[in-house]
């Protein structure tokens, strides 16, 4: 009977242990599966966001061509894709469009200068969008008048529209520009304009030509109604006509202060993408001048071609009235130099 009960005793203590350790086992197991089930479903949650993130990439591909094709990256900043409100860019949505603004004086070229620019295939050159006053009484009409030009919600009879692939205008400096230049210049940042300065070097001519357009204005020489730019030899014969008298007392410093004004814009706009032409060198040589504009602009070289027709030529003596005094004036000073000039 002892032996039985120690037998009893003895199975009862082997089959104990093996209970603790199935429970002990079960804990383990279940433990183990709750980790791989948390792990599996992290896996599960990062796999979907991948697939979520995968699809909005292919979104943003979609809605604009991808930058890798681009050589130069540097370029990127100055690459724009506008959605205008008043037409659909259709299959040119995906190319991208230059903004640039022909900065300017009147009496500098920038409407024959222009006009070369417009003869391009992708190249709309809006005019002088900032003549009106209304349209530059503050910073805020500026801006809202640059947005429509560079969203292609401009229309002129130079706009292409559609696949337009440099949009622009040209502005005066006495046209708001030099009244608000650090705004001004921080929108051009911003959006990544490209500035192109169209200036003069021989202010003489330049002050000539101001005089005689300002007589033309009121004489209104050509069948009665006043023309900024002509288009025959004819025409541009009947307004060289006139000879305008110049004031000897303020001569030097009118011509100063031209100069001036100019450095000044360069000065406002120096941290801008830009590009310097002079009406001098563009006479000389177009082609290459222009070749210049293109390569600024990254566009394709094609041959720009204009009606319109140079005004005033020859000799300065054929066009002032009182070129004896303009000449005593000038000789010894600093503008001596543009007394001979034919530009």
């Amino acid at each position: 009977m002892a032996e039985l009960l120690w037998s009893f005793n003895k199975d009862t203590l082997t089959i104990k242990p093996p209970k603790k350790s199935s429970l002990v086992l079960r804990l383990m197991l279940s433990a183990i599966a709750m980790v791989c089930g948390i792990y599996i479903c992290s896996i599960c949650l990062k796999q979907m966001n991948l697939q979520n993130k995968s699809k909005f990439f292919l979104f943003e591909d979609f809605q604009r061509p991808c930058y890798d094709t681009i050589t130069d990256r540097s370029q990127i900043p100055y690459l724009h894709y506008p959605k205008p409100k008043t037409f659909n860019r259709s299959e040119c949505a995906g190319n991208p469009v230059r903004l640039f603004a022909i900065v300017s004086m009147q009496r500098s070229g920038s409407g024959w200068f222009e006009t070369l620019l417009n003869s391009h295939v992708n190249i709309s050159s809006n005019g002088e969008i900032f003549g009106p006053k209304f349209r530059r009484n503050n910073v805020s009409s500026i801006v809202q008048t640059l947005d429509r030009v560079y969203n292609l919600d401009w229309f002129t009879s130079s706009s292409k529209n559609e696949c337009s692939a440099a949009i622009g205008f040209k502005w005066m400096l006495n046209q708001g520009l030099m009244q608000h230049p650090k705004e001004i210049e921080q929108y051009f940042n911003d959006r990544g304009v490209n500035v192109i300065f169209l200036l003069r070097r021989n202010v003489l001519r330049r002050l000539v030509s101001m005089l005689a357009n300002a007589f033309d204005k009121d004489a209104k020489l050509i069948n009665g109604v006043h023309v900024s730019h002509v288009h025959s030899p004819e025409e541009a014969n009947l307004l060289s006509e006139y000879k305008p008298k110049l004031n000897i007392t303020s001569l030097k410093s009118d011509l100063r202060g031209m100069e001036l004004t100019a450095v000044k814009a360069l000065d406002y706009f120096n941290s801008t993408r830009h590009v310097i032409i002079y009406y001098e060198d563009l006479i000389k040589d177009p082609t290459q001048k222009l070749i210049e504009v293109e390569d600024f602009l990254k566009l394709p070289r094609m041959n720009l071609t204009s009606q319109q027709v140079k005004i005033h030529k020859g000799s300065l003596s054929e066009h002032i009235e009182n070129w004896e005094e303009v000449n005593k004036t000038l000789t010894g000073t600093t503008y001596e130099k543009f007394l001979q000039a034919d530009y």
